[in-house]
């Protein structure tokens, strides 16, 4: 009788997208708190560390140098300007849980999705819509952190950004957080079963048909 472990099976890279404001830290959030087999991966940035962040777990802060450096030495597997701060996923970040057979979240934009998308095409794309322009406003605002200035610069990306939905493989319209959450996990799981990612078939199949 043949033997599988149906545990065994390529970790794959899975990425949320959304304008500032729209749900997908929050639903990321969801996501790590309800699957223990996706992890974060803790990309880099040269903005500065925000209160109640911590270095190394919410991103690796560096400086405008080191960050250049990190570039030319091909730390990233992807990176980009946003809101005059540069942000990148960190290639040993992605190898380490990959290795490890975890699955690895992405939060990234539209731009890093598509330099992402060159260097490894096996990758799952979700895109959170928010319902309204004025929902993502308002969502804005009730942060408190940012000035009229930074809210109408963010508005304005938001749009730039909306317009690239359609190169993702799914989109979901936030207007509750946790049924957007449940869409997105169920498109977490059922990926995870396609049958390129399980690798354990490949030896199950050939004891089967000898």
């Amino acid at each position: 009788m043949a033997t599988v472990n149906p545990l065994k099976r390529r970790g794959l890279l899975f990425i949320l997208s959304s304008p500032s404001g729209a749900g997908k830290t929050t639903i990321s959030r969801m996501i790590l708190e309800s699957d223990d087999g996706i992890g974060l991966s803790v990309s880099a940035t040269t903005r500065p560390i925000r209160p109640g962040e911590v270095d190394g777990k919410d991103y690796h802060f560096v400086t405008d140098a080191e960050f250049e450096r990190m570039v030319a030495d091909g730390e990233f597997l992807e990176w980009a300007h946003v809101f005059g701060h540069r942000y990148g996923t960190l290639r040993r970040e992605v190898t380490k849980q990959i290795e490890g057979a975890q699955d690895v979240l992405l939060d990234i934009d539209w731009q890093g999705t598509q330099q992402l998308k060159q260097v490894d095409p096996d990758i799952v794309r979700v895109f959170i819509l928010p319902p309204s322009m004025e929902e993502l406003e308002r969502r804005l605002r009730s942060r408190g952190t940012d000035s009229d200035e930074v809210i109408a610069n963010r508005m304005s990306r938001a749009k730039a950004e909306i317009s690239h939905w359609a190169e993702y493989d799914y989109v979901f319209i936030n207007d509750d957080a946790e049924h957007c959450r449940k869409l997105v996990h169920t498109v977490l799981k059922a990926e995870r079963l396609k049958a390129t990612r399980r690798i354990f078939l490949h030896d199950f199949v050939r004891s089967l048909i000898g």
